[in-house]
C-alpha cells in the first residue's frame, strides 16, 4: 500500500476513534442537560439541521432529491426521532451506564429484524450471539431491577435505532448519506414539533433555559450530531466496514469510562450488572468477526 493511502487510512482511523468518543459522550449531556427529553431532542435536532443546512450552503452541496426520496427520508426521521427521545428519558431515568449497555443490544435485534425484513435465514450463530446478550439483559434486569424503566427505554432506543438502521441500508444506495441525514433530522425536527405542538408545552416554549444548557445544547447538536455525522460518513471511503463495525462498539465503553470520571459513584453498579455488561459487550465485539468468518465461508 503507497505511503500516502496508508497515511489517509491512519488519519481516518484517528477520526473514526474520535467520533465514536463524542458519540458516547452524548449521554454525558443528556445527563447534564436538566431539560427533560422530549425538549432536549427538539433543541438537538433544530441545532443540527441548521447546522448541516449551513454546512452544506458554504460547501455549495445540491441537496436536492426526488419527491419519493424526499418522503421516505422524512418519515425514517420519526423513528430516528423516537430513538434519540428513548435515549435521553433513558439516562434520565436511570443512568448512562445503564443506557449504553441496554443501547448495545442493537446488534440482538438487528441479527432478529433484519433477515425478517429482507427475507433472509437467520443463521445459528446469530441466535447464540443473541442468546448471549438475553442473558445479559436478564442479568441487568435482575441485578439492576431500580432501573426498570429505564432499561426498558434503553432496549426501546435500541430497537428504533436498528429499524432506521435497516432502513438507511437500503436507502444509502439512493443518495449520499450526509443528504439522507440533513432530511431524517429535518423529519425528526418535523414530527417532534408536531408533537410538542399537540401537547402544548412548544406553545409555551420561551427558550429561556441556563447558560450550561444552552452550551451543551449547542456542543450536542453541532459537535455530537452534525459534525460526527458527517466525519463518520466521510471516513468509510478508505476503513473496511468490519473496522468501522468493531470500533463503533467501542462507544459504550469510551461513554462508561466517561461516566465514571464526571459522576463518579452515581455510575457505580453491582457486580451483576457488569457480568451483564460483559456479556452483551463481548457478544457485540465477537460478532462483526463471526460475521466476516461467515462470509468467507
Amino acid at each position: 500500500m503507497p505511503e500516502t493511502a496508508v497515511s489517509s487510512s491512519n488519519k481516518n482511523l484517528f477520526i473514526l476513534h474520535f467520533t465514536v468518543f463524542i458519540w458516547g459522550f452524548t449521554g454525558i449531556l443528556g445527563a447534564l442537560i436538566s431539560i427533560n427529553a422530549v425538549q432536549m431532542v427538539w433543541y438537538r435536532v433544530l441545532i443540527a439541521t441548521a447546522t448541516l443546512f449551513l454546512y452544506f450552503m458554504l460547501s455549495k452541496t445540491s441537496i436536492k432529491v426526488t419527491k419519493k426520496q424526499f418522503l421516505q427520508y422524512f418519515f425514517t426521521g420519526s423513528i430516528v426521532a423516537l430513538h434519540w427521545v428513548l435515549f435521553f428519558h433513558a439516562i434520565k431515568v436511570s443512568t448512562v451506564s445503564v443506557t449504553l449497555v441496554c443501547l448495545s443490544s442493537f446488534t440482538l435485534f438487528t441479527a432478529i429484524l433484519e433477515p425478517l425484513i429482507k427475507k433472509k435465514a437467520i443463521h445459528k450463530g446469530d441466535i447464540f450471539i443473541g442468546l448471549v446478550i438475553i442473558l445479559g439483559i436478564y442479568l441487568i434486569f435482575k441485578f439492576e431491577s431500580q432501573y426498570t424503566l429505564g432499561i426498558i427505554s434503553g432496549l426501546s432506543a435500541a430497537l428504533a435505532s436498528t429499524i432506521f438502521s435497516i432502513i438507511n441500508s437500503t436507502l444509502i444506495h439512493q443518495s449520499e448519506a450526509k443528504i439522507i441525514g440533513f432530511y431524517e433530522m429535518a423529519g425528526a425536527l418535523f414530527w417532534i414539533t408536531l408533537y410538542r405542538l399537540a401537547d402544548g408545552t412548544l406553545l409555551h416554549e420561551t427558550f429561556d433555559i441556563s447558560l450550561h444548557d444552552w452550551l451543551y445544547l449547542t456542543i450536542l447538536g453541532t459537535i455530537c450530531t452534525a459534525l460526527a455525522y458527517v466525519a463518520g460518513v466521510s471516513v468509510m471511503r478508505t476503513l473496511s466496514a468490519f473496522r468501522v463495525a468493531l470500533i463503533t462498539n467501542l462507544e459504550p465503553v469510551y461513554g462508561i469510562i466517561i461516566a465514571f470520571i464526571f459522576f463518579g459513584s452515581k455510575e457505580t453498579m453491582t457486580p451483576g450488572f457488569y457480568m451483564g455488561a460483559v456479556l452483551i459487550l463481548g457478544a457485540v465485539f465477537l460478532y462483526p468477526i463471526y460475521k466476516k468468518r461467515q462470509s468467507k465461508g
